[in-house]
């Protein structure tokens, strides 16, 4: 771990430039506390704030609303719900997006492209609220490239970790990565976290091999954060992390007890890539 001295003198040594697109200049700058309060939430999302801590997790990572920021695999747009309208008025959110037009027509009509497609219609369809939103196809292994070198703030992940290492994908996945973003940027990681040397396969991961292949490409962990974690997790379910809410993947065997635990143990890792 680095000393603070050291610290602050990554940070203000992030001078390199960005080219984003323009910004629509109606959007007002909003706090992060109001856009997490804010209507545009859906309630299904709002109501796994109790166990997914969007303005704490945020926080904690430093986002400022002028940042450009990278999220890696959006998903169904849970976080990208809270970051697009946050940045809409001075930065810039960015999706690592599903190919969503691969070469193999079978994949054409696969979950990937499918949900990459709805992703970027919802971008669309609310661009009242997310204003430049956009995205860059990162659809490993065919797609690692996130833009330009040295380009970004802030590159984000949420519980994607344990896919690319079933795959063996991680390590370039990191590399990617630390290739985006500028000296002294983030890289922020939210993952189930699992015991030591638990299979990726169950859904859970080792934070300590996380950390070491992040340092291993080159990042240097700054802080560590336990606003995800859930004591009750015993990760040992029939169907891995997957038991848990909310996929809840043998229905309704044991539900009760499966939503006493709540969502999985995570943890939160705050990484700087180092400045050369």
């Amino acid at each position: 771990m680095k000393n603070s001295t050291l610290l602050a003198s990554i940070l203000l040594s992030t001078t390199c430039s960005v080219s984003v697109l323009a910004h629509d200049t109606s959007h007002k700058t909003t706090t992060l506390d109001q856009v997490v309060k804010s209507d545009f939430r859906q309630d299904k999302n709002v109501s796994r704030d109790k166990y997914r801590h969007p303005l704490e997790t945020l926080t904690f990572f430093d986002i400022k609303a002028s940042d450009t920021v990278i999220e890696l695999w959006p998903g169904g747009g849970w976080y990208a719900e809270v970051l697009a309208p946050y940045l809409a008025g001075e930065g810039q959110y960015v999706a690592g997006n599903f190919d969503t037009n691969p070469a193999d027509e079978k994949k054409r009509k696969g979950y990937r492209a499918t949900s990459g497609k709805k992703f970027e219609a919802w971008l669309k369809k609310n661009k009242a609220h997310v204003g430049q939103a956009t995205t860059v196809t990162f659809d490993p292994p065919t797609h690692y490239v996130l833009g330009r070198d040295e380009s970004v703030d802030t590159v984000l992940t949420f519980r994607n970790l344990h896919n690319w290492a079933m795959k063996g994908y991680l390590e370039p996945v990191f590399e990617s990565t630390y290739k985006v973003l500028k000296p002294g940027g983030t890289f922020g990681i939210v993952e189930h976290r699992g015991k030591a040397g638990m299979d990726a396969k169950t859904g859970y991961m080792d934070e300590a091999q996380v950390i070491a292949l992040a340092e291993k490409v080159g990042f240097t962990l700054v802080a560590k954060s336990d606003v995800n974690a859930n004591a009750k997790d015993t990760k040992d379910y029939p169907k891995g992390v997957w038991t848990l809410p909310p996929r809840l993947a043998l229905e309704d065997v044991d539900k009760a007890k499966y939503l006493a635990i709540g969502e999985s143990d995570r943890m939160t890792l705050k990484f700087i890539k180092n400045v050369q």
